[in-house]
This record gives structure tokens, C-alpha cells and sequence, in this order.
């Protein structure tokens, strides 16, 4: 008598993380005017065994080798052998996602969340050697803490999430390759002596991977996507209090 109760339970918890990612595309499944094929963008699949779920699952496994062989200096080649794979297949799964067309709302889910997790690991890898400034840091895991947050807050006001601009995918990318060719150590170069804070390694006179240069025009992007999601996201706000506002006005 109670597995009805808990699958339907099941049910809407599935659907309100589905909702999160991408409402529009949940509403019309559930009304059933999709008319896009099954297994694509507009419409994915439940399906959980798909090539393209392997990958990223693959990809959360190589995460946390790298970091577990990075940190503790076994094998340190092998490790980032694991990092530049796992960063290459951010690019893989989606691709064949779509091109086989086996998009499924686990893939949906989990693709920007192992992104984030793979982020974050290059980052800490980095602090634990002392090759990141340590304000780099700082600043990319702050700057994904405000934008969650502001997530949070902007859900009371629209469901439906900001949609991902085309610069915060080329701050992700220089992120990344950035941090690959830090790990890699690879190609070094002199300090350019442009500065003198001890801070920017590279920019002053302490030499460097050239990969440091790619995280600065990282950050610096990254600081400019947050300002605009921000200004988005107020402009959201206002449209929704004053519709919000109309309505009441004509209930009145």
C-alpha cells in the first residue's frame, strides 16, 4: 500500500529538481505539446545508461582520482593525466549527448554540477602545492557562492533560471585550460616584470606557467559574467514586483 506513496513522492522530488533546471521544458512534457524528439535538448529522455551519462560519470570518477593522487604526491604525472581527461569529457558528453540523441534529465543535472565539482578540484589541487594565488581561489569559489545564492533568491521570483550567457562559457573554458596547463607546469616562462605585487605571479618579476595568464583573463571575465547575471537578475526582480503589484492593484 506504500510504494504507490513513495513513488509518487519520488515523482515530485524528481520534478522539482527537473523544474530547476529547466521548467519550460518539464511544463510542456507534462502537458504533452512537446513536438521535439525524444532525446533531445527540448525534450530528453529519462533515460539513466547512456553513453553520454557514462562519460560524465567518468568524469566525476577521474575528479577524484586526480585530486587523491595530486594531493598526496604519488603519482603526480598520472594525476594530471586525469584532470586533462576528465576536463577534456566536459566538452565529450555533451556532444555525443546530442549527436546520438540520448539527452536525458540525469545528464541535464549532473553535467553543470560535475563542471563546478571539476572546477573546484583544480583549484584545490593548486592551493594544496601552493601554485594558485591563493586570492584566485577566493574569488572562484566566492564568486560561484554569490551567483548560487542569488540563484536561490531569484527562484522566488521566476522558476525558470537565468539562461547561461555566451561569456560565462569562455570564463569556464580559460578557467579550465588555465588550470590544466598550471597543473601541467607547462610552457614556462619568465617573469614580464609589469608589476610588482607579489600577488601576480607572471605579471611580475617571478616566472611561471603561461596557463596563470589564461586564469587572469578568467577572473577578470568571470568578475564581468557575475555583473551581468547580477543585472539580470534585478531586472527579473522589478518586472515580477510589479506585476506582482498590477495584480493586486486589479484585485482591488
Amino acid at each position: 500500500m506504500e510504494r504507490p506513496e513513495v513513488s509518487e513522492k519520488t515523482t515530485r522530488m524528481l520534478d522539482d529538481v527537473r523544474g530547476r533546471v529547466d521548467p519550460d521544458v518539464l511544463a510542456a512534457q507534462q502537458r504533452g505539446s512537446v513536438a521535439a524528439p525524444v532525446g533531445t535538448p527540448d525534450n530528453p529522455s529519462d533515460r539513466v545508461l547512456t553513453l553520454a551519462n557514462l562519460i560524465t560519470a567518468c568524469r566525476l570518477a577521474l575528479t577524484v582520482a586526480f585530486l587523491a593522487l595530486f594531493v598526496s604526491g604519488v603519482n603526480r604525472s598520472l594525476a594530471l593525466v586525469c584532470y586533462a581527461v576528465a576536463a577534456l569529457t566536459d566538452f565529450v558528453d555533451g556532444q555525443v549527448a546530442r549527436r546520438t540523441q540520448t539527452v536525458s534529465w540525469l545528464g541535464k543535472i549532473m553535467d553543470p554540477v560535475m563542471d563546478r565539482v571539476l572546477l573546484f578540484t583544480g583549484v584545490l589541487g593548486l592551493m594544496a602545492t601552493g601554485e594558485l594565488p591563493a586570492w584566485v581561489a577566493a574569488f572562484v569559489i566566492l564568486r560561484d557562492g554569490y551567483l548560487f545564492v542569488g540563484t536561490l533568491i531569484l527562484q522566488r521570483y521566476r522558476r525558470r533560471p537565468v539562461d547561461v550567457i555566451y561569456i560565462g562559457k569562455v570564463t569556464t573554458a580559460l578557467l579550465m585550460s588555465g588550470f590544466v596547463l598550471m597543473l601541467l607546469g607547462v610552457p614556462h616562462m619568465g617573469g614580464l616584470g609589469v608589476t610588482g605585487a607579489s600577488w601576480l605571479p607572471v605579471l611580475n618579476a617571478h616566472g611561471g606557467s603561461v596557463g596563470v595568464l589564461l586564469v587572469y583573463a578568467g577572473v577578470v571575465l568571470s568578475a564581468i559574467t557575475a555583473g551581468v547575471y547580477t543585472a539580470t537578475g534585478i531586472r527579473i526582480m522589478r518586472r515580477a514586483r510589479a506585476t506582482r503589484r498590477g495584480a493586486e492593484g486589479e484585485a482591488s
